[in-house]
């Protein structure tokens, strides 16, 4: 009754390739930000720490894995390695520009993350499968230990840790102690609206359609006229810039600071590509649905459970966190491939022919 399409023609090839083509999807999506403005201003410091900060910081993280593991057909397990090329890149950039406002650079440290996914993704021109998950997992080892063994990265600190600096935007502290979280999580959201805008033109623009094409067949897509070389190449560029913007959220604007060679472990990889298979590959929505379970479960675990009289340590409810999402995975790879993300598609069906039977 409320979610039809009648009525609603399309006169020109833009209205057809429309991301939202449906008039309902405009308004809801447009809903959904304005309660995420007002979202900080209703809900405690808690809930703003503890949730909705990594959610945002680490959805970008999983967008740009998605990118490349869901509609390209790569796998890798170096998303953690390629955030912390964008933390450090961007701790490096505000100490050598501290005139230079904080949040150019937090963009600009997706450009050298990028850079380093272009090199490590150049076997994938040979290699494919379980082969190139291999050469990502010795690129996040590499990453991680150059991390720790090079103390130009975080300034020769004696702790070997990043120390995020006080930087302001219009007199407001954005980084640092006095930062007020209302205004991280702002920015935050912010710059995943914007990413989320760009990895949607992408990915149903001319560049999308190729790296669907290298998904599904890359000997067809060849034969097509796809260069293989720019489509893959281009996939892990933006893919590791998704991915060094989201690291330089999660140190600067999440964590404020980082130790040396912990935050960018390979569990944040598993992490990662755990909530783009629960969310479901190949979708926008998707990513945000995985990275909302992936962070949201371990604290209903740690502090819901004890709320209704269940007694559970901190090191007990992240084994009980890492058995859940390993199950879950496992069912929904077997059961429903396509995640998280397909059941919403079925409930939007369901709408458009209610009350119909389906």
């Amino acid at each position: 009754m409320f979610y039809r399409e009648t009525g609603q023609f399309k006169t020109n090839y833009a209205d057809d390739m429309a991301i939202f083509p449906i008039r309902q999807d405009r308004i809801g999506i447009a809903i959904i930000i304005a309660i995420a403005l007002i979202l900080p201003f209703m809900v405690s410091d808690f809930v703003l720490k503890t949730i909705l900060l990594p959610f945002l910081a680490l959805s970008v993280a999983v967008i740009g894995l998605n990118i490349l593991t869901g509609y390209t057909g790569l796998i890798s397990l170096g998303s953690a390695g390629f955030m912390g090329v964008g933390a450090y890149a961007c701790y490096k950039l505000t100490t050598l520009f501290p005139e230079v406002n904080i949040i150019i650079w937090i963009f600009a440290s997706g450009f050298f993350a990028a850079a380093v996914g272009v090199f490590f993704g150049l076997p994938s021109l040979r290699i494919k499968g379980l082969y190139l998950a291999v050469a990502t997992l010795a690129a996040q080892f590499f990453l991680q230990w150059a991390f720790v063994r090079i103390p130009w990265l975080f300034n020769y600190n004696p702790s070997g840790a990043i120390e995020v600096p006080l930087r302001t935007l219009f007199g407001m502290p954005i980084t640092g102690p006095t930062a007020e979280l209302e205004v991280k999580y702002l920015i935050c959201l912010g710059f995943v609206i914007g990413m989320t805008w760009l990895a949607s033109n992408l990915v149903h623009g001319r560049i999308g359609r190729s790296w669907m094409a290298v998904r599904d067949m890359d000997i067809a897509a060849e034969l097509m006229g796809i260069k293989l070389l720019n489509a893959k190449l281009m996939a892990f560029a933006v893919s590791s810039f998704f991915c060094g913007v989201s690291g330089a959220l999660f140190v600067f604007l999440y964590l404020g600071g980082a130790e040396a060679g912990t935050e960018f472990a390979i569990r944040l990889s598993f992490l990662i590509l755990f909530a783009v298979i629960i969310g479901g590959t190949g979708s926008m929505i998707g990513s945000f649905f995985g990275t909302a379970f992936i962070v949201a479960l371990p604290t209903i675990l740690k502090f819901g459970a004890p709320a209704i009289g269940i007694a559970i340590t901190g090191a007990t409810a992240e084994k009980i966190v890492l058995m859940i999402i390993g199950a879950l995975t496992i069912y929904l790879l077997i059961v429903e491939p396509h995640g998280l993300a397909r059941l919403w598609q079925i409930m939007k069906q369901k709408l458009r022919v209610w009350p119909f039977p389906y």
